[in-house]
């Protein structure tokens, strides 16, 4: 997938700059760094509809689709796509402003599942939506 002309899905959830720390040895920002944001941006989503803390017990369907270089702006949106009664499912997609053309890429993409948890960090159910 080199571009991809549709328009984020979800809600922005995080934004932020990509720098030179968070590089690879090839000078591309680091896979791991990314995959942070992503969670850090579904558990925002998460915790905001299981009104309180969550915790990430699962990553899957992860796709890189472009690089992200020191500069770029990420973007990551969150969408709810499945409930359970104590878990939740996030589509997460990454999105960056491009630096030099300010052009906006999809860069990846990936399903996060979170579980909803009480104060002795065991799980709860996800409080229904008034």
């Amino acid at each position: 997938m080199d571009t991809d002309t549709r328009a984020p899905r979800g809600e922005l959830s995080i934004r932020t700059l990509a720098m030179p720390a968070d590089t690879n040895p090839a000078g591309d920002i680091f896979g791991g760094w990314l995959l942070s944001q992503m969670d850090i941006a579904g558990g925002l989503v998460a915790s905001g509809r299981a009104g309180g803390r969550t915790a990430t017990i699962a990553v899957e369907a992860m796709k890189f689709h472009l690089p992200v270089f020191v500069g770029d702006v990420l973007c990551c949106y969150g969408e709810i796509i499945k409930l359970g009664t104590t878990s939740i499912g996030v589509r997460v997609e990454a999105w960056v402003l491009r630096r030099n053309s300010g052009d906006r890429v999809l860069v990846t993409e990936g399903v996060f599942t979170y579980v909803a948890i009480d104060e002795n960090r065991r799980p709860r159910p996800v409080e229904a939506v008034a």
